[in-house]
């Protein structure tokens, strides 16, 4: 079978490559801004790397990298910066800047490549933020620049586009992430069904009879086997609040902490991001990896620590060679950033038999075998005597845009 060649772009680390890799895909160039990820694809990869801005990377060089012309490149991926569409953003202010705001641009570049190399499929990935109802001013925009490419070079390109779950395809981390995909032949591509469930669907349970799916994969199932004795890294909890992860349970945050919940009432409801103080549970899947958060900001390992750059490798499902180059705070970015390289996989070999004929093997290089029993949940600590003052009665956070935050931005405003 000879490789299907793909144009890389916004490449990061490379989890959108390793997993269309393992499908047949073969990255024949990498376009990444950030140096510590061109040095990274650099160290694993024999792939040709740009380390540039996209918008100083004309086609015609991603052609002669590529050894193609014009068509005969089979794929571009890539998942251009997602900041203006996030959910955070807008939980916070009550909107974004969205289109007006200048890292949009990149929806624009990434389709300008498109323009100038007429691949076969491109696909590109973003934060399911760009499909909010009212708010997708940028899925609109690829639709319209579509249908101009459509016009100006006689192409069919239709898109698909689905907001996918990680966890859904055996991925041990609950993030939703918006992918669409364009043939430009007219065909429509057929995102593949979720394989796992939170729970094991009872086969012929429902009106349409399906089959089970398997349990999610847990964090359990992902690193509870990784040996750290040889890594050399401080995951020590900083800050005001690290003394007080000990008294949150598995699975839980700072909202245990509320009058919603089990424990003292220090915190008032919803008034942080979900992230603070946010705790694995060995029986579930990670929650999303954040790209740089604070000394507060989780997920943190069950044992009251910061996650390792393995465990956090292992939960994006990079394959098991490759290695990071940076600082812990460069590393965890990179890979808070990637897609996760078993969901890029899933849907890789979904293309590469839908539009390109390959025929794979029924199960994916990049899947986790599950690692049973999962041990019981670790021993809440009491809260220590230092955190005592909060307690007390905490307004719950009045809704959306108008937390304290924004509160003191709008005064500000009208000043």
């Amino acid at each position: 079978m000879r490789k299907l060649r793909t144009v890389s772009l916004f490449s990061g680390a490379g989890g959108l490559d390793y997993g269309f890799e393992r499908a047949g895909f073969d990255t024949v160039v990498a376009v990444e801004f950030d140096r510590d990820s061109c040095l990274t694809l650099q160290a694993n990869r024999p792939w040709a790397v740009l380390e540039r801005d996209i918008q100083a990377v004309p086609g015609s060089e991603l052609l002669d990298a590529a050894g193609a012309r014009t068509g005969e490149v089979d794929l571009v991926i890539g998942g251009p910066p997602c900041q203006p569409f996030s959910k955070s953003a807008y939980w916070l202010s009550g909107d974004t800047k969205r289109l007006s705001d200048p890292r949009a641009v990149t929806l624009s570049e990434y389709m300008r490549v498109v323009e100038e190399l007429l691949p076969a499929v491109f696909l590109l990935e973003n934060v399911h933020g760009i499909t909010y109802s009212g708010k997708e001013e940028g899925l609109r925009l690829l639709d319209r620049m579509t249908q101009d490419i459509n016009r100006r070079h006689g192409t069919r390109y239709t898109l698909s586009w689905q907001v996918l779950n990680a966890a859904d395809y055996g991925v041990p981390q609950l993030r939703r992430r918006f992918f669409l995909v364009g043939h430009r032949d007219g065909g429509t591509f057929r995102f593949p069904a979720p394989t796992h469930a939170e729970q094991p669907a009872a086969a012929g349970s429902s009106l349409f009879d399906l089959p089970a799916l398997l349990p999610y994969v847990t964090t359990w199932d992902a690193i509870g086997g990784v040996d750290l004795r040889a890594a050399d890294e401080d995951l020590g909890v900083r800050g005001r609040w690290a003394d007080l992860l000990p008294s949150i349970p598995e699975g839980e945050n700072y909202s245990w902490h509320t009058d919603r919940k089990g424990g003292i009432p220090l915190f008032g409801w919803r008034r942080y991001y979900w992230c603070f103080l946010l705790k694995l549970a060995k029986a579930l899947p990670s929650w999303t990896l954040q790209a740089q958060p604070g000394p507060a900001i989780g997920p943190f390992h069950w044992k009251n620590r910061r996650l390792a750059v393995a465990e956090m490798a292992r939960l994006q499902t990079f394959p098991s060679d490759i290695t990071f180059v940076g600082s812990r705070g460069s590393v965890q970015k990179q890979l808070g950033n990637a897609v996760p390289s078993l969901l890029a996989e899933v849907i890789g070999r979904a293309l590469a038999e839908q539009f390109f004929g390959v025929q794979l093997p029924s199960r994916p290089c990049l899947a986790i075998d599950l690692r049973r029993p999962i041990p019981a949940p670790e021993q809440v600590q009491p809260v220590l005597e230092k955190f005592h003052h909060l307690k007390g009665n905490h307004e719950a956070h009045p809704g959306t845009g108008q937390g304290y935050a924004a509160s003191r931005r709008n005064a500000a405003e009208q000043e």
